[in-house]
């Protein structure tokens, strides 16, 4: 069965506070983009801000999804049958810094964070807003895929040009473009003077300032029942970014299979069901989340220092939670306390 959430995502913004008393000057507005629900929260902000904020980040937003798609028209796909085509060849500039974020971020992680395997997502029924999969693919098939070895360090870009030294190179938004989007939305905030706010898409936010006199206070999810696992509190200009397994995935004899692909393996990582990240930054936060939790319980501190990532909480397949000393000193658990193993500091 097919289970997928946006209401209740992988984060919740958690006004602990107060923030529905009427007094709160609280904007609130939710609108669809990004392939996700967006819930823009601005706080002290004027009624001209309010509107001019929503209208803006609802039509970049629907610019940037429809651009940086990897299988329909658009800048990203464009891309995708160039690179195919193995010759050197000028792409629309505006694409040119996801991709260098992109490369930059998978060469940091070893290559756990691999935006390169689209034909893999592909394979397995991810590609698209509505799973179609039901089963598994053959194993000769993912090993095929495996053996052409797609990788960021295929593409060069020199002069301004970008070329392929790999025909299986294809590029897929899923694990980074939601946080370089959010970058974008909150320069745009900014640019309008907003200097609180909070954009979540899906659960994956970006923060600026306060809400009023007191830090934003975020949930995190529990991914493994209902409700809230966690809450913590936001140091001004921060990004918080969750991977799962519950978010998009389809059960077969039993086991479930989601869409955080292993690039080593060509399955579905394992030994994880959450990694949530901290960055101030949204487009590592989102590329650290994926290739932690494909990094695992055993080895994700080692891929969190090299991606320069300060805070971390994994929870493995058997419910433990995993994280830095730095990350312990600002969760704070609601209800019961998990088991807790605590790794060496990260910095």
């Amino acid at each position: 069965m097919i289970q997928r959430s946006f209401v209740l995502a992988l984060l919740v913004v958690c006004l602990l506070t107060g923030c529905d008393r009427p007094q709160d000057p609280l904007y609130r507005d939710r609108f669809f983009a990004l392939g996700t629900l967006i819930d823009l929260s601005l706080y002290g902000a004027s009624q001209e801000q309010q509107a001019a904020a929503s209208t803006a980040l609802l039509s970049a937003f629907t610019a940037m999804h429809a651009d940086w798609h990897a299988w329909e028209d658009g800048s990203l796909a464009q891309v995708n049958r160039q690179l195919a085509e193995g010759k050197a060849f000028t792409p629309d500039p505006g694409i040119l810094p996801l991709l260098q974020a992109a490369n930059r971020l998978s060469s940091l992680s070893g290559g756990l964070f691999n935006p390169t395997i689209g034909r893999l997502v592909d394979l397995w029924g991810f590609h698209s807003d509505e799973i179609t999969n039901l089963s598994p693919p053959a194993s000769a098939e993912i090993e095929a895929l495996l053996a052409l070895a797609p990788s960021a360090g295929d593409v060069m870009l020199e002069n301004g040009q970008l070329s392929g030294s790999n025909p299986a190179v294809r590029y897929d938004r899923g694990a980074f473009a939601k946080g370089y989007a959010l970058d974008r939305g909150i320069e745009l905030l900014q640019s309008m003077g907003i200097a609180h706010a909070i954009i979540n898409a899906g659960g994956d936010l970006r923060a600026i300032g306060k809400h009023g006199d007191r830090p934003w206070r975020i949930g995190i999810r529990n991914p493994r029942g209902a409700g809230v696992l966690a809450s913590v509190e936001l140091d001004g200009d921060e990004s918080i970014f969750t991977s799962g397994d519950y978010e998009r995935y389809f059960e077969a004899s039993g086991r479930r299979y989601h869409h955080i692909i292993d690039p080593r393996t060509g399955y579905p990582a394992t030994g994880t069901v959450s990694v949530t990240v901290m960055h101030r930054d949204a487009t590592t936060a989102d590329a650290a989340a994926t290739a932690l939790f494909v990094a695992g319980p055993d080895h994700w501190v080692g891929v969190a220092q090299r991606m320069k990532i300060r805070y971390v909480m994994l929870i493995d397949s058997n419910g433990i939670v995993h994280m830095n000393p730095a990350m312990q000193t600002r969760v704070r658990f609601e209800g019961d306390s998990p088991e807790v193993r605590l790794s060496r500091p990260l910095t």
